[in-house]
Formats: structure tokens, C-alpha cells, sequence
């Protein structure tokens, strides 16, 4: 089965909130200390269920800030993929982001301070080949993973998707220098063609893809 296979969600779906946007498709690392992410992360691995990530519009992660936390209505799976316990009370994750997700409901929480919400599945992007017009930011994000590569750096999980609008786009909204109101747009997106289209509309007014 594969590391962001999604059966049933869990009902209400404990979430994590972050001022990042994940993407389906990326890798997320993690350093968990706070005791109520820690015994979301066990719950997580007891019952081989992912959490949500989704990203924070106002406040902060803790929940401490002047400003009362606001959630975005879209999130991502979050599936872990290896633990790391080096040191006592602090776990490092990396984890790979799976489907998208959208708030059914208000988040709440619970007593621990542990963000959860029910939520419905987003359907997986329909696989479409880039086209002709966007083939110029296909191979300059294959030039890119030759040059992180020679490196020896990794910074996409493969398989390497290089035919799919879908995968292109999420790999190249992750490397973006955008807002995270920009990439949470571009992100929650129901059409990768639009959504690769976009991308491939700022590199080319960057000068990044010049044709």
C-alpha cells in the first residue's frame, strides 16, 4: 500500500495547523515537542491514520498570539513517513503530503488544546498531460531536479512526475517565492492545467522561463 494510500478519515480529523501550505506530493518535515502534537503524532502511528496540515490565516501556531487563530477551509493529509526520536520529548517526522481535505465543519478544540474538525475529501487531481504552451516550465523544473540531484539533494519524493499538469504545478508552488494566500489559492485549485498555467504565467513574467 502506498505511504499516502487514504482509507476512511478519522471523524473529527485532529489537524495541524501551520503557516506553510502543504501540497499533495511533498515532503514535510517536523520537529514535535509540544505534548499535544506529540500525542497526536502517537495517535497517528496507533491507529496508521494521517492528520491534517492546514494552513493558519491569522494568529499563531500556538495559539497564544494577540489575534484569534483563523484556519483556512482547505487543507492536506499529512502521512508519516519516518520518526525520529534522538532526543527524549522532541520527535523529528518527515512526512509526505496525500489528498486534499476541506473543513465540514468549525474547527475546534479539545481539552489537550488539539485542533480537530470532521472534513470531506477532495477528489485527487484527474491525471492531464502538460501541454505544449507550459512545456518550457516542465523542463526547467526537470533541469532543476538534475542540478538538486548532482548535489545529492532530494527535495521532491519521488516518483518523478514529470507527464502530470498536477504534479509540475505542486512542485514549482513549493519552490514559488509567493504569499501564502497565493500558494493556499493555487493549492486548493480543482484544475491542475489552470493551476500549472498560473505557475508558468509568473515564471515567465520573473524572467525565470524566457522562450
Amino acid at each position: 500500500m502506498s505511504p499516502t494510500s487514504t482509507g476512511p478519515l478519522p471523524d473529527p480529523l485532529p489537524l495541524f495547523p501551520l503557516q506553510t501550505v502543504l501540497f499533495p506530493g511533498a515532503i514535510l518535515g517536523l520537529k514535535i515537542f509540544e505534548t499535544r502534537y506529540l500525542d497526536l503524532v502517537s495517535e497517528c502511528l496507533r491507529n496508521g491514520q494521517p492528520f491534517g496540515v492546514i494552513c493558519l490565516r491569522q494568529g499563531a501556531e500556538a495559539g497564544r498570539g494577540k489575534l484569534p487563530v483563523e484556519l483556512e477551509e482547505v487543507g492536506v493529509l499529512a502521512h508519516i513517513d519516518e520518526v525520529d526520536a534522538e532526543q527524549p520529548g522532541i520527535l523529528h517526522l518527515r512526512c509526505l503530503g496525500g489528498q486534499r481535505f476541506r473543513l465540514a465543519g468549525a474547527a475546534t478544540q479539545r481539552d489537550s488544546g488539539l485542533w480537530q474538525a470532521r472534513c470531506e475529501l477532495i477528489e485527487a487531481d484527474p491525471a492531464r498531460l502538460p501541454g505544449p504552451a507550459v512545456q518550457h516550465t516542465v523542463d526547467a523544473l526537470a533541469e532543476a531536479i538534475r542540478k538538486l540531484q548532482s548535489q545529492d539533494k532530494t527535495p521532491f519524493a519521488p516518483p518523478y512526475r514529470l507527464d502530470d499538469a498536477g504534479w509540475v504545478a505542486n512542485r514549482w508552488c513549493e519552490l514559488l517565492p509567493v504569499s501564502l494566500a497565493a500558494k493556499q489559492k493555487l493549492m486548493a485549485l480543482d484544475d491542475p492545467v489552470i493551476r500549472l498555467s498560473l505557475v508558468d504565467g509568473f515564471l515567465r513574467d520573473k524572467k525565470v522561463i524566457v522562450t
